[in-house]
């Protein structure tokens, strides 16, 4: 579990307005479970999705996301992993392949979180933020996350990483604004077998 509760330089757990904010939503609470999902709402509700509010800049670092109060899922999944190994409880990164249309538009990764919670193990959590359509919620073991897959190339990948993938990264750090960014939305490609 070690891995899941270092931190690194895009889940810069260590960082003091991290802390500071990890202490902050587990203060006075001993329940794992009751931080997990303090933290979980937060990062969900108080960090604005840069493509449903239009905003920059485009964030990757977890001390980033809090301080422009902005990021995309992946992002946003820095922060809640950097809030959650703050309060000693460990946080690893997942992803969905989606389509980002409707019908047949092109496919793209989606963020989100795994914490491992002594009562039920891991669990999968989405902090992408609610919208119309979206209702993404902590209720273990029941996993309640912004999207499903369907069809032959979505999938649920089922690794749970320490770190962010370096399409990820790279996708981040790359593009400066949310508009260009949504353009050029990391992928990987499905080995069917």
């Amino acid at each position: 579990m070690k891995k899941y509760l270092s931190s690194s330089k895009y889940i810069d757990c260590e960082h003091p307005h991290i802390t500071a904010l990890a202490s902050e939503l587990s203060n006075g609470i001993n329940d794992e479970i009751e931080i997990a999902k303090k933290c979980f709402e937060w990062v969900r509700d108080e960090i604005k999705h840069s493509v449903d509010y239009k905003m920059n800049p485009v964030t990757c670092k977890a001390s980033d996301v809090l301080k422009y109060k902005t990021g995309y899922c992946y992002a946003k999944s820095h922060l809640l992993a950097a809030l959650l190994r703050a309060n000693n409880i460990p946080a690893g990164l997942c992803y969905q392949r989606l389509i980002l249309a409707e019908e047949d538009g092109p496919y793209c990764l989606h963020g989100l979180n795994a914490v491992y919670l002594k009562k039920y193990g891991w669990y999968r959590i989405d902090a992408r933020g609610n919208k119309k359509g979206i209702d993404a919620q902590f209720c273990p073991p029941v996993e309640r996350l912004a999207f499903s897959t369907f069809g032959n190339y979505e999938a649920d990948l089922p690794e749970i990483w320490s770190e962010p993938l370096r399409v990820i990264i790279e996708a981040l750090t790359n593009y400066n604004d949310y508009a260009v960014l949504y353009e050029n939305l990391p992928d990987i490609e499905l080995i069917k077998t």
